[in-house]
């Protein structure tokens, strides 16, 4: 392992923002949801990167938690690839090195190192060398700062970025129920707070991006959950409520009428859940000025 991020000022000694069972609970609908549309000119960038001829790619997985976005994104990619995952957490580190895939789409060999600090922040030499930066579910923890900062080091690097899974704002359950729209509001209100960017940035993503010269595409990326689903929707359902109710106290009451509600229809196998995300793939120029 080798610091290349700085931590933020609460310290190293604060808890980790995700348990990874509930990282491990979501990983079958992440890999479900994410955009396969974004794949194609991603592919095309990497293939015309200066330097790529017969060279391998260098992916850095930002905030990787337990590396689930190297295991869906490595074998969907040819050649040989070298991934640094970067995350505050030791213990997710160390099962996201463990897990990683070994092979890329046409075989070649896969590699992986591990780098630990908090992922808000890039230092300006954490890119040197990079092909492609990943994340996935980070962008709504940021801060426009943070946001800001990321754009940039990919662009001072000249390597794309593709980022998702970022929370829409927007969530549908079947059937409706009057307090959907009073619940959303009051979870996407928690998900602001301390300067977060929450639903709103995938699209401070892309400006901040585009201001730096990049070509930007975004593509909705939903969880889709129904019966088969029931674990995470369940977790989902606590988490979403529990957040809302935290940011607003005077829906105690109703929120947990309406928790129970939902919970009783999910065990029934009654209930279908959309969670709204959105992938972003910004194709930075090239540090060398090509195309």
């Amino acid at each position: 392992e080798r610091a290349t991020v700085r931590l933020r000022d609460t310290g190293e000694d604060e808890p980790p923002r995700y348990a990874p069972e509930w990282l491990q609970l979501r990983e079958p609908a992440d890999a479900a949801a994410r955009s396969y549309d974004l794949l194609d000119p991603l592919r095309i960038r990497l293939a015309n990167l200066p330097g790529r001829a017969g060279g391998g790619l260098v992916v850095h997985d930002v905030g990787c938690g337990t590396g689930s976005m190297g295991r869906w994104l490595a074998p969907r990619l040819d050649g040989t690839q070298h991934w640094v995952l970067h995350d505050r957490d030791p213990y997710l580190l160390h099962f996201a090195a463990v897990a990683s895939p070994r092979s890329a789409a046409d075989g070649s060999h896969v590699t992986v190192e591990t780098r630990r600090g908090d992922v808000a922040r890039l230092t300006p030499d954490a890119l040197a060398g990079a092909s492609l930066v990943t994340a996935s579910a980070l962008l709504d923890v940021l801060t426009r700062e943070e946001i800001g900062a990321l754009a940039a080091a990919c662009a001072g690097a000249g390597c794309p970025a593709l980022l998702t899974l970022s929370v829409a704002g927007r969530v549908e359950l079947t059937e409706p129920h009057p307090l959907d729209a009073e619940i959303t509001e009051a979870f996407n209100a928690h998900q602001r707070r301390g300067g977060l960017l929450g639903p709103d940035a995938v699209t401070a993503a892309a400006e901040a991006f585009t201001e730096h010269g990049a070509t930007v595409r975004l593509n909705p990326s939903p969880w889709r959950l129904g019966p088969e689903e029931a674990a995470l929707t369940e977790q989902w359902l606590r988490g979403w409520v529990g957040a809302a109710v935290e940011e607003r106290p005077e829906l105690t009451e109703r929120a947990g009428a309406y928790l129970a509600e939902r919970l009783e229809a999910c065990a029934a196998g009654k209930l279908r859940v959309v969670v709204h995300h959105t992938d972003l793939l910004a194709l930075c120029r090239p540090v060398d000025g090509g195309a």
